[in-house]
């Protein structure tokens, strides 16, 4: 006689992951988590988790990697050892490796002890500069582009996953819903592994980010043809919605991209009226337009840029991302890192003034990151001493202002730049912490996928208490 042992509700429960049980189960929450999303709207504003200090992002995302030890973090004893021979191992480097000096000189420009190079000429301004947080305690875990790429953006180094302002647009949704919650700025050229940086993974797909145009029209077919007139266009949208609407009931299951197509043309219908407004930059005094560097060719492009993440920010927009590429300096380090610098400084400072002077500031959370560092030395190229650097996992730099960051210096690499060494946090922890910033536990922002429940950090991070005021 075969007698049934006894199961606790916990071990019921985990036994379902080794039966057809859970299919069933798996499905339930899934519709459950379905259910819950239809009866607001995905994009619906929602209620934080905990109290937050920030309610928008600004991300500057500097492709490439900025050597930390050329930007805001210097090491005299890299100037002292110049040329000389480097023993260090990691990196991508091999054969005989000579340490390299910063070509920059450096300035202390605020009270709370943050250092920068001297070419930034406007980031300086004491104004600016004592909002300014350093971090330079974080680590990223690939040395290829790409991946470190995708690292950053979406917390994993495969691809494929939610990017940061998916998860925060999933989370909280958006003010303003004629707008998306979620916009994306580059050059002409894409960062390496192009939209799946700022992809919606396996979120629903409303939640995946918008891209602007850098040149002409920021939304391609914004402005109707001129032989159709606003009340067409909505008896035409009606029509379509009607369609959908009856094809989605005959399949009798949930149709994830069907529905998100159809509120994408309902979306598209109401943008028409509020992008112009939003993005016409025309409005802004010439006092302002010269604040950001829109009259000078060096500046202009990531000028209008920044200055369009402020009004997308003022207009209701969650996250705005902008992508500068060019500062991956294996070669011709000053003339690489100085240009490059000359293209954001202006601009960046421009932002956190612009913010701070509105009123903004307090509850908008500005980033500038790279995906990794640089490392302190680099190889001998055909004979010829390559004054530039090579990629650095285990050490990087990254400054944050405003969203209730504390300004100042977080962290510290060793003598040489090589490696973190204080304050040192993986970059799921820098992800925990913007979502702890945005009112959200990372724990609790969670999303059913493949039989289980799937977070940004991918397996859970700590908070950096050091950063926060």
């Amino acid at each position: 006689m075969h007698t049934i042992p006894h199961q606790t509700r916990r071990e019921a429960l985990f036994s379902l992951g080794a039966s057809l049980g859970s299919l069933a189960f798996t499905s339930l929450l899934g519709a459950e988590q379905s259910a819950a999303a239809s009866e607001t709207g995905p994009l619906t504003q929602k209620t934080p988790q905990h109290r937050p200090r920030a309610k928008n992002v600004i991300m500057l995302f500097m492709e490439g990697g900025p050597g930390q030890m050329d930007t805001f973090d210097p090491k005299p004893d890299l100037t002292r050892l110049h040329k000389q021979e480097s023993k260090l191992t990691g990196g991508l480097e091999k054969g005989f490796k000579f340490f390299v000096g910063s070509p920059f000189g450096f300035q202390k420009p605020a009270d709370t002890g943050i250092e920068m190079c001297d070419q930034w000429k406007y980031l300086s301004d004491p104004f600016v500069a004592n909002e300014l947080c350093n971090f330079r305690g974080c680590q990223a875990e690939s040395l290829n582009h790409p991946e470190a790429l995708f690292h950053m953006n979406t917390g994993s180094r495969l691809g494929g996953d939610p990017a940061l302002g998916s998860w925060a647009t999933y989370g909280l949704g958006t003010e303003n819903q004629n707008l998306p919650g979620y916009v994306v700025m580059t050059e002409l050229a894409l960062p390496q592994g192009g939209p799946t940086n700022w992809s919606n993974g396996f979120l629903p797909p409303h939640f995946q980010g918008t891209r602007l145009r850098p040149e002409g029209s920021p939304i391609l077919d914004l402005a109707a043809p001129g032989f159709k007139s606003r009340q067409h266009q909505l008896r035409t949208l009606e029509e379509l919605s009607r369609l959908n609407a009856d094809h989605l009931q005959t399949l009798g299951v949930q149709d994830q991209k069907l529905e998100a197509r159809m509120q994408s043309y309902e979306l598209a219908f109401r943008m028409q009226t509020e992008v112009p407004n939003v993005l016409n930059l025309s409005r802004e005094t010439a006092r302002t337009q010269e604040m950001y560097g829109l009259n000078e060719p060096e500046t202009s492009g990531f000028g209008r840029q920044c200055l369009m993440a402020r009004r997308l920010v003022e207009n209701g927009v969650r996250f705005v991302q902008i992508f500068s590429g060019g500062w991956d300096s294996h070669d011709y380090l000053e003339r690489g890192h100085s240009s490059r610098i000359k293209s954001v400084d202006k601009p960046m400072a421009g932002l956190i003034r612009d913010l701070k002077s509105r009123g903004m500031l307090d509850d908008t959370l500005v980033i500038w990151t790279g995906e990794f560092g640089r490392t302190p030395d680099n190889n001998k190229r055909g004979g010829v001493y390559s004054l530039g650097r090579g990629h650095n996992n285990q050490a990087m730099t990254m400054l944050l202002a405003g969203g209730g960051v504390k300004p100042g210096v977080v962290g510290a690499t060793d003598e040489l730049g090589a490696r973190a060494v204080e304050c040192v946090h993986p970059i799921r922890d820098l992800h925990v912490t913007l979502l702890h910033l945005l009112g959200l536990d990372d724990n609790k922002l969670t999303y059913l996928h493949a039989g289980r429940f799937k977070q940004l950090s991918q397996f859970g991070g700590q908070v950096i208490q050091e950063m926060i005021a």
